[in-house]
C-alpha cells in the first residue's frame, strides 16, 4: 500500500468493515465539525470545558470519540461556540 487512501479503499472493500465505517460516519462528522469550530474560535479544550461548566477531560473524551454525545451535549457545545445546532435526516 502506497498511502492511507489505498489502505482505506482496501479496508472498505470488505462489506462488514464498510457497514461499521458507515455506521460510525455521522458520529465522527459531528466530532470533526465541533473540533473545527473550537479551533476556529481559538479555544482550548479547557476553555470550552469552562464555558460548559465541565472538565477538560470530558471534552477530550468527546473529541476522541470515546463517548456517544447526547443531543443536549451537542446543543450546549454548539451554543458555547456561538453556533446553532441543526439536525437533518436525508
Amino acid at each position: 500500500m502506497s498511502n492511507w487512501n489505498d489502505f482505506k479503499k482496501k479496508l472498505l472493500s470488505d462489506p462488514e468493515v464498510k457497514r461499521g465505517y458507515d455506521k460510525l460516519g455521522p458520529r465522527y462528522e459531528v466530532i470533526k465539525k465541533l473540533i473545527e469550530l473550537r479551533i476556529k474560535n481559538e479555544m482550548t479544550q479547557a476553555q470550552l470545558a469552562k464555558k460548559l461548566n465541565t472538565k477538560q477531560a470530558s471534552i477530550s473524551r468527546f473529541e476522541s470519540g470515546n463517548i456517544n454525545p447526547t443531543v443536549d451535549f451537542m446543543l450546549m457545545v454548539s451554543q458555547a461556540l456561538g453556533k446553532k445546532l441543526n439536525i437533518t435526516f436525508t
